[in-house]
């Protein structure tokens, strides 16, 4: 049997072919009556008619499509920025193809490049680095695109991010206010700027409340994972470092900070008070619960997508970026310092 096609439709429905097609985009059927709208539907849905969007695409030049890069999707930070984005582009027709690159630049290079050839209007990224040529290119290309929770080293760039340096501020007074003095830091990977900004922002706090700024008390992970996070903090144990509690760059390390406290046979809260940063989900659940900065993950994609939109409804204007509030959740990794176990390695 033939395939009903656009012309089908809007011969069934009664209206002009240009008619029927913005009833049956989501981004264009405001333009048209309720009635006809609902007319159109139920005509197309009889007959088994099905958008191309294939053929729209080559029509227009514009897939309603966006793509959005992410390094890691088993990092559970991901996820519900994804949904962010996602629930500000569907209910205008718009739809966002997910790529995972694995922190690998050769595949986000070649996925960022399929994509273009596939007519994406835009891109969402969570890949950036603060040296990122790929972002450079796309930039000069004038692609639009939008940054999320990472920055690169130019300001020009449309970018949705948590207000790291807050966040570590509120983590730093919170263990302040129970006693700490020792506070030593696993960093993240100082070639992104979450790394870069919560370690600047954590010599900072120690300076704002009179403590020592101890380089014996800071390690820098090679990664942001539970791994890394555990080599790190072996690493820290096994110094000689003196310190009762421990700021973690993000969740992932603080985990891995766990990890290497059990293998020591050392206890958390009771030896090592421990905070990490993100708040990603099922982080509540862990043994003990993670004191953690939230950030607010799905506001993030929401606002990333709503920025991009605004881009590509304006291709001229002014490059804008957000930068989001957080806020401390307490929960059993920290306690107040025991006045007589305050040397804890």
């Amino acid at each position: 049997m033939r395939r009903p096609t656009l012309r089908d439709v809007a011969e069934g429905a009664g209206v002009h072919a240009a008619t029927a097609s913005r009833a049956l985009n989501p981004a264009t059927r405001h333009l048209v009556s309720r009635e006809t709208v609902q007319r159109v539907d139920r005509v197309a849905a009889a007959l088994g008619y099905r958008v191309n969007p294939v053929a729209r695409s080559l029509k227009t030049a514009r897939s309603a499509s966006i793509g959005l890069i992410v390094p890691d999707l088993m990092n559970p930070l991901f996820p519900p920025i994804v949904r962010g984005v996602e629930d500000v582009l569907l209910p205008i027709g718009y739809n966002a193809w997910i790529a995972n690159t694995d922190n690998d630049p050769a595949r986000e290079a070649a996925t960022v490049e399929a994509m273009r050839a596939r007519n994406v209007e835009g891109f969402v990224l969570a890949t950036a680095r603060l040296e990122h040529p790929l972002i450079d290119q796309l930039d000069a290309a004038d692609v639009p695109l939008v940054l999320v929770n990472r920055r690169t080293g130019r300001a020009d760039v449309p970018s949705v991010t948590p207000d790291d340096v807050s966040g570590v501020a509120l983590a730093m007074r919170h263990l302040v206010e129970l006693g700490h003095r020792r506070i030593a830091h696993l960093a993240g990977p100082q070639d992104l700027s979450t790394g870069v900004t919560r370690l600047r922002a954590f010599r900072q706090a120690l300076e704002d409340h009179g403590l020592e700024v101890a380089p014996e008390r800071i390690v820098t992970c090679k990664e942001w994972s539970q791994v890394a996070g555990a080599e790190g903090a072996g690493r820290l144990l096994d110094s000689g470092a003196e310190f009762t509690a421990v700021l973690a760059g993000n969740d992932l390390l603080a985990l891995g900070c766990y990890d290497a406290l059990a293998q020591r046979n050392l206890r958390c809260p009771e030896d090592v008070s421990v905070v990490g940063f993100n708040d990603i989900p099922f982080i509540d659940r862990v043994s003990p619960p993670l004191t953690s900065v939230r950030i607010p993950q799905y506001d993030i994609g929401a606002e990333a997508a709503r920025l991009l939109l605004e881009e590509l409804r304006d291709p001229g204007r002014h490059p804008r970026s957000i930068i989001l509030p957080l806020k401390l959740c307490v929960r059993g990794s920290t306690a107040t310092v025991d006045p007589h176990r305050e040397r804890r390695r």
